[in-house]
């Protein structure tokens, strides 16, 4: 064999694909909390509440993370649609209340919030929120087709163009993941909204992909609403597993319009959107 030869096996070699680790996603139990249509999940900074958007009835939830037990609620004297939650580094709680056309800002203690301020410039019917540690907060606006970023309530940037965009996540390097639901794709965004990259098609097969979040290392945890499934997607793009048949149930594997992803080490929170109510799964790679 010539020098040239053993150069070129050695070349595909280092290009074959590394196997990914298995994932061992196991059903430990569902809520039997009174939720209506259920969308995104956030944990508090703590830890010690997972704040639930209780879309039906205008209103966020906070139920005990563990037991999946109701603790407490706000905001059904004034909110409308409510559909994501998220927390800037002070603490401070950023609600999607998605029929008012704003995204409400409380100030939190434990579970009680104080109205503070909200954001409504150039969105409509905002379905995702990201306080992102760079001080901006990302909006998504289903309604308007966008994203904006504000910064101390000024808009500093803005990425159009989208269909009925939902969740934004931040990846550990900071830059953000858009499940932008009416084109069937996930987008890549730099932290000024231009493109890096995008899911679509095969092998991913989204059906109004919708609300997500993104593990440690990267990889990506996607509800796929309309196929009734959530996907596992690596860092570079591959499909590690795939949750739910396809088809609309309830039960261990099985969902119906799944919205809401959370995870936080080893535990996954989803909500069973269709089944109205919280699903918990512990989740982790062998």
């Amino acid at each position: 064999m010539t020098l040239r030869v053993v150069f070129v096996l050695l070349a595909l070699v280092s290009l074959a694909p590394v196997p990914a680790a298995t994932l061992d996603i196991t059903f430990i139990k569902a809520s039997t909390a009174t939720l209506e249509n259920p969308h995104d999940l956030k944990l508090s900074p703590d830890g010690k509440y997972l704040f639930v958007s209780d879309v039906g009835n205008n209103r966020m939830v906070a139920l005990d993370p563990n037991t999946l037990e109701f603790i407490a609620a706000f905001g059904s004297d004034h909110q409308s649609g409510t559909h994501d939650i998220d927390f800037d580094a002070a603490g401070r709680a950023y609600v999607a209340d998605t029929h008012n056309n704003r995204v409400t800002i409380y100030e939190m203690n434990g579970t009680q919030a104080s109205l503070a301020g909200q954001l409504d410039k150039r969105i409509r019917g905002p379905e995702g929120v990201l306080a992102h540690p760079n001080g901006l907060i990302y909006v998504a606006g289903a309604w308007s087709g966008n994203v904006v970023a504000y910064q101390d309530g000024k808009v500093v940037a803005e990425l159009g163009g989208l269909s009925s965009p939902h969740d934004l996540e931040r990846t550990p390097n900071g830059d953000i993941w858009l499940a932008d639901a009416g084109n069937d794709r996930m987008l890549l965004l730099s932290t000024e909204l231009k493109i890096v990259r995008e899911l679509r098609g095969a092998p991913y097969h989204f059906n109004g992909v919708r609300y997500q979040d993104i593990l440690p290392d990267g990889t990506l945890i996607a509800a796929d609403k309309n196929n009734h499934q959530v996907k596992v997607i690596s860092p570079n793009g591959e499909l590690l597993r795939v949750l739910g048949t396809g088809k609309p149930g309830k039960g261990p594997g099985k969902f119906t319009t799944p919205e809401g992803i959370e995870v936080r080490d080893d535990t996954l929170w989803i909500s069973d959107s269709g089944n109205d109510r919280v699903v918990k799964y512990r989740i982790r790679k062998k």
